[in-house]
């Protein structure tokens, strides 16, 4: 199981920081391989993408942030459970999809959570083992997924013809890299694993406006909703 991570930090600064610790936590769990990219630059999908790869077809790919604290000792068996049952798996997401959404867990132009439909738990905090956003059941198939964390198996990933979108930079690659997978048909769904995230994300920023803007010209918007991404 190859966990990848993009981080601006030197490789001992990511050695102190959440996900870094973590690792080292679980260093009992020789299934682990870190791929580190170390002071990144680079937009995420481009990173990711050099992963999606036929020398690694027979590898899980766990694609994660390195603001995560891994609470769950026994990550490697939830992961290896979650892709027994579905292709591409998140830790939180929305079982629906409507037209212009602005993001997974928001339902309407006023982002107000989708409440009803949304799926997963998310601890927030800058410690381990914080407080538990609880979204909805899980596991639970989706139409969209948060990318906090995001697995697949590469093969997988090679056969649909599955990559991240290298348009996007940071924001709405997640949602893309969602609908590309449900629209080749493989099963995305979200599953119980214990982490927490200290990252509040940058809902309404700049960047994350741009990423907007770059996501509904090729998806389209709620006049112009399609079900195949714009070429």
């Amino acid at each position: 199981m190859v966990l990848i991570t993009a981080t601006r930090r030197s490789r001992a600064e990511f050695d102190q920081c959440p996900l870094g610790l973590s690792l080292r936590r679980m260093g009992f769990d020789k299934t682990l391989r870190l791929a580190l990219i170390e002071g990144n630059q680079r937009g995420l999908p481009a990173v990711y993408n050099q992963f999606i790869d036929e020398s690694l077809r027979e590898e899980e790919l766990v694609f994660l942030h390195d603001d995560l604290w891994l609470d769950d000792l026994f990550f490697s068996d939830r992961i290896r459970s979650a892709l027994s049952v579905y292709d591409v798996v998140g830790l939180a997401g929305n079982t629906r999809l409507l037209p212009g959404m602005p993001a997974w867990h928001v339902g309407n132009q006023e982002n107000e959570l989708d409440l009803g439909h949304l799926s997963g738990v998310v601890c927030h905090g800058a410690q381990p083992f914080g407080n538990p956003s609880v979204y909805g059941p899980t596991p639970a198939a989706v139409e969209l997924l948060d990318g906090v964390l995001l697995a697949a198996r590469a093969g997988t990933l090679l056969n649909a013809g599955v990559r991240f979108d290298e348009r996007f930079d940071f924001h709405f690659y997640d949602l893309d890299f969602s609908r590309q997978a449900n629209a080749a048909k493989l099963k995305v769904g979200t599953w119980p694993i214990a982490v927490t995230h200290v990252s509040g994300g940058e809902f309404a920023s700049d960047a994350w406006k741009h990423g907007l803007e770059l996501y509904r010209e090729k998806w389209g918007t709620a006049e112009t909703q399609s079900a195949e991404p714009d070429s």
